[in-house]
């Protein structure tokens, strides 16, 4: 779960991270008082959205005057917002972030991050802040700086300062950047958070250091713990497939294909996807129903597959263990006749009662195609669009 800039930085404040004074506003009304509360007579806007790239898409402006305030707010609030991350449908901006503006000396980059190949907390900075990391990394791979975390230890002192003497900063910069990597580990911990990044991570006119912007992601398999933050959800930034996915207990991404995958294992979801792949079709989506698979369950899932347009065929690819082959068998039975399926479906079972699961679905009257294999329900699938 992603978090707007301005939720970043309330949360970074709560573990004594400093960034630029600043108030959200979801109103015209609410981006003046702001700017009242704030003072002077400049300010940043920044489009809260879950997307990077908002600089460059015009997505926060430096403005001076109340007039040129009113016009940008009026410019980007209620519109849609078109990045290099959003795609050509953009994300809504229903909010704004309102803050000072900082006299920025240097732009670095600081963010924590689970780097699942090491199995370890990672730290990564550098001196070109501003840029996005993937073109740091592959233009510049001199300056990514990497700090691995013990797991039993803890992020130590010297890693920290160790980074902080690379970025050439003085003495009470690297005091002040130790503290802030231990404030910010501690947060990922407490949090249980995928990512903690600060791009840029500012030196500002008196030398401190600011978190000039700031992207967190949120576990969603820890939200169940994290009640507080799963409040911050914004649903508008949410694809509406997902949500409704979510709301029925179901994992689901959407991907570019026209075979709609109905499965139960992430596991088995991306090796169903693989072979789709393999035998020259293109899944239009990861959808995984979870063990306990139910008739309701499995008719939500193909609405869901249907409400994609791009979608030409459905591969159903169940392992019945939780629940024996028959029943779901059933399952899928009632939810074809219930949603009213045209296009073509090919179910693959897997499991306990296995042959009577078969059995139904091809008795049913239906235009199910049932598979023996995998390899063999990849091929159908793929040969039914064809």
């Amino acid at each position: 779960m992603n978090l707007h800039e301005y939720q970043a930085k309330i949360l970074l404040a709560e573990y004594g991270v400093p960034a630029p004074p600043g108030r959200p506003a979801f109103s015209m009304d609410e981006a003046l008082k702001a700017a009242d509360e704030l003072g002077g007579d400049s300010w940043v806007v920044k489009a809260q959205i879950h997307g990077g790239g908002r600089g460059k898409a015009g997505g926060v402006k430096k403005i001076s005057g109340r007039e040129a305030l009113k016009n940008t707010v009026e410019h980007l609030l209620g519109k849609k917002l078109v990045t290099h991350q959003t795609g050509a449908a953009g994300q809504p901006v229903q909010r704004l972030l309102i803050e000072a503006p900082s006299a920025v000396q240097r732009e670095l980059y600081l963010a924590c991050l689970l780097d699942r190949a090491l199995e370890r907390i990672v730290f990564i900075a550098s001196s070109a802040g501003g840029m996005d990391i993937e073109e740091i990394a592959a233009q510049h791979p001199d300056k990514i700086l990497k700090a691995v975390v013990d797991p039993v230890a803890g992020l130590q002192a010297y890693q920290c300062r160790e980074i902080g003497y690379a970025l050439e900063l003085n003495d009470a910069q690297v005091a002040a950047l130790t503290r802030m990597m231990q404030s910010i580990y501690h947060l990922y911990c407490a949090r249980d958070l995928n990512l903690v990044e600060i791009n840029p991570l500012a030196v500002v006119g008196g030398g401190e250091l600011i978190a000039l912007d700031a992207k967190i992601q949120v576990d969603d398999s820890a939200l169940y713990r994290q009640k507080a933050l799963e409040e911050w959800r914004d649903p508008a930034q949410d694809d509406p497939k997902e949500q409704t996915a979510r709301e029925h207990g179901l994992n689901y991404i959407a991907l570019e294909g026209n075979i709609g995958c109905m499965v139960n294992g992430a596991g088995l979801a991306m090796a169903t996807m693989d072979l789709i792949k393999l035998h020259g079709g293109k899944p239009a989506n990861f959808l995984d129903v979870g063990g306990g698979t139910t008739a309701d369950k499995v008719a939500e899932a193909f609405k869901l597959i249907l409400s994609d347009t791009n979608v030409q065929a459905i591969l159903v690819n169940i392992f019945g263990g939780i629940v024996r082959c028959d029943l779901i068998a059933e399952g899928i039975i009632k939810a074809v006749k219930e949603v009213g399926i045209e296009i073509p479906v090919v179910v693959r079972l897997e499991g306990t009662n296995v042959d009577k699961g078969r059995s139904l679905l091809k008795n049913s009257g239906l235009k199910i195609i049932a598979a023996d294999s995998l390899t063999s329900a990849a091929q159908q699938v793929v040969g039914a669009i064809k």
